[in-house]
């Protein structure tokens, strides 16, 4: 089961509109969460997401919302069969015990070199900010990590070289932007910081270890990453291979080569985009040049 089968499943039953997270309560108490084909820390997140973004597709969507505060989900095919002002919420609602971080921003570079090396197919390369002049550009020029995908490594060598022999790029460019936690107290400047730092790239993401479960919050992050395309990625410290993209970003065809021409002035950077040149021109990538990727049993036990 999807999560928006699950969320589909849900409204069905309960004939009422919903917030996400009593969408994933009502899911708990049915047993209905063992269905779903995800290991992610905080289900309720993706579930969210992925309902406001199908939402917002009003062509398409078998969703609609409220407008209420926050905003509750019901299915268009019952507007005329519900109550479309029921407020009432029940009476078990997940209490997420968060607890105290125990890591710095930092120690999230190596989480995320795991999930983009086994998930993405994407080689890392942390980008050290304190090797820039500040003088010459602001405070947001830099992503924390960038990346990139070869696809010579998943297509055949004759379809490889038909592709760069009609112009067709064998690479995805990645750029990350990494923080502790998302919530409404820092998603505005988070936010718009990673669009400063990676709109260059194909894809952008913004990386956290833990997000709010509010349902405004959550709206509010789906409707900037629908607007800018940038995607979401939650790590989870304790289960790396849990970690999950709970908003794909969207891909870009084009590079921003001016915006690459200044972050170039990084020399981790600027070695970045020259192994990569390299191991396009030689057809063999050099891991050694990018950011080593741990293993499974060191990260869990960090």
């Amino acid at each position: 089961m999807t999560f928006l089968e699950l969320a589909e499943k849900i409204l069905i039953e309960e004939k009422k509109p919903l917030t996400a997270i009593e969408i994933w309560n009502i899911a708990i108490t049915k047993g209905y969460e063992k269905q779903l084909n995800s290991q992610g820390k905080t289900p309720w997140a993706t579930l969210g997401a992925q309902i406001y973004v199908n939402s917002k597709d009003d062509s398409k969507s078998i969703f609609a919302k409220t407008d209420s505060r926050p905003k509750k989900f019901y299915l268009k095919s019952m507007a005329n069969h519900i109550d479309l002002e029921d407020t009432t919420i029940p009476e078990d609602i997940i209490v997420d015990k968060k607890k105290k971080f125990k890591f710095l921003e930092k120690d999230l570079h190596k989480y995320l070199s795991y999930f983009a090396y086994y998930h993405l197919n994407c080689y890392t390369k942390t980008i050290k900010h304190n090797i820039s002049s500040k003088k010459e550009f602001g405070e947001w020029v830099h992503p924390d990590m960038v990346g990139c995908y070869f696809r010579m490594e998943d297509w055949k060598k004759e379809v490889y070289d038909f592709s760069n022999s009609i112009g067709v790029r064998g690479i995805v460019i990645y750029s990350f932007e990494l923080k502790r936690e998302l919530s409404f107290s820092n998603l505005r400047e988070s936010f718009f910081q990673c669009v400063s730092n990676s709109s260059w790239a194909n894809e952008s993401y913004l990386v956290t270890s833990r997000i709010s479960e509010n349902d405004d919050f959550m709206e509010e992050l789906s409707r900037l990453s629908t607007s800018f395309g940038i995607g979401i990625i939650e790590l989870n410290v304790d289960d790396p291979d849990s970690s999950e993209i709970i908003i794909p970003a969207k891909y870009k065809q084009d590079l921003d080569f001016e915006t690459i021409n200044k972050l170039a002035m990084n020399t981790d950077f600027k070695d970045f985009i020259e192994t990569v040149k390299i191991d396009l021109t030689s057809k063999k990538i050099h891991k050694k040049e990018y950011d080593f990727v741990d293993k499974i049993d060191n990260l869990k036990t960090k």
